[in-house]
Formats: structure tokens, sequence, C-alpha cells
């Protein structure tokens, strides 16, 4: 098993418009001040700007749809990602350093199946737009023989934050289970568990 991306498939325990009804007025028929007002207040509510997004969401974002869909998929695809520093000096090149997760899961009942998953340290260039930040690069930490070389030039003076991220285990996994937690709470879903392939399911870890 290669260490730099610590690539592994996990195989699963088992493989498991609304239609908006718009009244429509007379030509005849007057509007009443407060449908009026109402009608006002929607078209404003539809004009907001969108919240920008964060560099963290982004970096999530990324891990979902460019890494996420390489692996057997499942039910959820949910990143676990440890950026070790991050870099605003330039507004066009914002630099992330990180070892990067993402896993996909089957949901059975009150429990997520590991399904598969894996590991992307590396650098991630960011630029800054109107809707937040958006991936314009990933410097990926290379295999085999490229693997020490590659994360030493990568990571630089970060290198030995690096090995300690990517050799803490224990904490990477309560770092996991947590951002299940916020997953499963976001996205309104009935687990409560854990289980990865070969172990025991765990509980999830409660919100405040």
């Amino acid at each position: 098993m290669n260490k730099s991306k610590k690539m592994w498939m996990l195989a699963a325990a088992f493989i498991l418009g609304g239609s908006v009804l718009v009244g429509c007025q007379s030509k005849n028929e007057k509007v009443k001040p407060e449908q009026k007002a109402t009608e006002e207040n929607v078209a404003k509510s539809q004009d907001e700007v969108v919240e920008p997004k964060s560099v963290a969401m982004v970096v999530d974002d990324y891990m979902v749809n460019e890494f996420g869909k390489q692996y057997l998929q499942g039910d959820v695809c949910i990143p676990s990602n440890f950026i070790i520093s991050q870099d605003n000096g330039n507004a066009e090149d914002v630099l992330v350093w990180g070892d990067f997760w993402v896993f996909n899961y089957e949901v059975a009942g009150d429990t997520l199946k590991t399904v598969s998953g894996g590991s992307h340290p590396g650098l991630m260039h960011l630029r800054t737009t109107d809707n937040g930040y958006e991936v314009t690069k990933f410097d990926a930490v290379g295999d085999g023989s490229e693997y020490l070389p590659n994360a030493k030039r990568i990571f630089g003076d970060k290198f030995d934050s690096y090995q300690e991220i990517s050799s803490a285990a224990e904490k990477r996994e309560d770092i996991r289970l947590r951002n299940i937690a916020d997953y499963v709470k976001k996205h309104n879903l009935r687990v409560t568990m854990l289980q990865d392939y070969g172990w025991p399911a765990v509980e999830l870890p409660r919100g405040k």
C-alpha cells in the first residue's frame, strides 16, 4: 500500500418536483396591498446574493466531485480533510496544504457502511471569485519512489506537520466521525452508527 495517497478500497458488507402551484389571477382581479408586498418580498429574496463559500467548503466540494467519483460508489460521499496550512497572500493563487480524504458510504438502516475511500495529500491552488473560491489546480504527492521527494517538495517547511497528521490515525478517525455526524445532521439522515468493513459499528458523536 502506498503511503502517499493511502488509496484503499473498502468492500461494503452488504450491497444494498415537487411542483409549485401558482394561482393565476384574472385580468380584472385587483391585487391586494398585502399580496403585492408579499410578491415584492419574494422577488427580493430571489435576487439575494448567495453566501460565498469558504475555502474549507470549496475543498470539500472538490474532493467529492473530483476524487469521490473515482471510487466504488455508495449512497453518500463525505470528505474528511485535514488542512495543514493556508496562504492567502495572492488572491489569484490561494494555497492550501493538506491531507485530503474522501469516503463513499452506503446507508443501511441507522448505519453508514463504508464502501470505499482514500487519501490525496498535496497542495490545492484556489482563486477568489464573487462566490468565494474555486480550485484551479491540485499538486498531488506521488506514489512509490516519488512519494518522499514529492512530499518534501510540496510541503516544504510544513513537511513535519504533514507527517504528524498522516501518522495520527486516532486523531484522523475522531475528526472523520465528527465530519460524518455534521453531514448526517445537515442532511437529516436517520443515521446514528458507522461501520467500516471488517470492524464493528461505532456510534457517531452527538451534536450539541
